[in-house]
């Protein structure tokens, strides 16, 4: 999701939320209705001898935040961050809560910090057993990838920032709570989430989860980033919405991309000069595209929002158009395969 600028406005328009083979879309329709223990985890691991780099990580967990809900101004909030919001409300969820490895998550009154992140993160074998290490490593993994992307097309790669939050967090955008979920703000080129968001996408969206499917979010928020690079979301306005609006074909495009990574991810060298990611299997393709079911706006709207669907306040697309796109980028494995922008079958 992106979170644009806008004045008067909390958590701004914050709207979102490897080297396998598969034939087609109806293959991976296959493994995305396998049972929960089939696909659940995945086995994809991460190159346990690996240097992790935190130097990009904002850790502001246990440091407060606004609090509250999302608040709709001016541009007002995505739809998937008002449903986000009332599930995130619910009783049994929220900060503190356990987090889909079983790892605790760190209450309000607890500190965390850049040090803690640093220490404790430092080898791909952390990123194994930790969540917020997994995270780096992704992160590590999607700048490498996006670094050479670039630069062998002419163009510069600036790492983009990530803020771990709890509760709430103030960005160049404004300030969000974490019932937004997951955003990235072009303004000061910073991703935000709440890891929390996580569970809630298997506890509340019903995803199957993983750790590729996690990656999956950070991925396409990072997909984001190189949009704002390229210059394509200028090309998008603040409040805009509908089946072929610029927010789905930015949002559908941000999937792309994130596909794009997920094809080139095991090939994609780490510190040791060996893959950081490896042993990725069809059903942590699966797993990706199952959360990318979960949070289609069809999906959203009929099962978590009370059943109507309005194709006038979609912004990211519909379930299938958000597999379609994840696909294409995996399939090509190519940032030239996603131009949303240009074409009339959004899928």
């Amino acid at each position: 999701m992106v979170a644009y600028d806008q004045p008067g406005m909390a958590g701004a328009r914050v709207a979102d939320c490897l080297d396998v083979h598969i034939d087609d879309l109806a293959t991976l329709i296959e493994y995305v209705g396998a049972a929960p223990g089939e696909i659940a985890g995945g086995s994809v691991r991460f190159d346990e001898g690996a240097e992790l780099d935190t130097s990009q990580v904002d850790d502001q967990r246990g440091r407060g935040g606004i609090g509250g809900r999302v608040a709709v101004g001016s541009g007002g909030v995505g739809i998937i961050g008002l449903l986000i919001y009332f599930l995130l409300s619910q009783p049994g969820s929220g900060p503190g809560s356990p987090l889909p490895n079983g790892l605790p998550g760190l209450g309000a009154g607890q500190s965390a910090d850049d040090t803690q992140i640093s220490q404790s993160c430092q080898h791909g074998r952390d990123a194994n057993t930790a969540l917020d290490c997994e995270v780096v490593a992704v992160v590590n993994s999607l700048d490498t990838y996006w670094t050479g992307t670039l630069t062998r097309s002419g163009r510069t790669y600036r790492k983009p920032r990530i803020t771990f939050f709890n509760g709430g967090v103030n960005s160049g955008c404004g300030s969000a709570s974490s019932e937004a979920g997951p955003f990235y703000c072009p303004a000061d080129r910073e991703s935000y989430v709440d890891l929390h968001f996580f569970q809630e996408l298997e506890q509340r969206f019903g995803a199957k989860g993983g750790p590729f499917a996690r990656a999956y979010v950070i991925a396409h928020e990072y997909g984001h980033h190189v949009q704002n690079l390229l210059g394509t979301s200028s090309r998008v306005q603040a409040g805009d919405s509908g089946p072929t609006s610029g927010s789905v074909r930015l949002e559908l495009q941000a999937d792309c991309y994130a596909g794009v990574w997920a094809k080139n991810a095991s090939t994609t060298p780490g510190s040791s000069g060996r893959p950081l990611i490896t042993d990725v299997t069809d059903a942590d393709v699966s797993a990706a595209l199952d959360t990318a079911s979960r949070i289609g706006d069809d999906y959203i709207q009929s099962e978590l929002g009370g059943g109507r669907v309005n194709e006038s306040q979609f912004t990211h697309g519909t379930s299938a158009q958000r597999q379609k796109w994840y696909l294409t980028g995996y399939q090509s494995g190519d940032l030239t395969s996603c131009n949303t922008f240009d074409t009339g079958e959004l899928g």
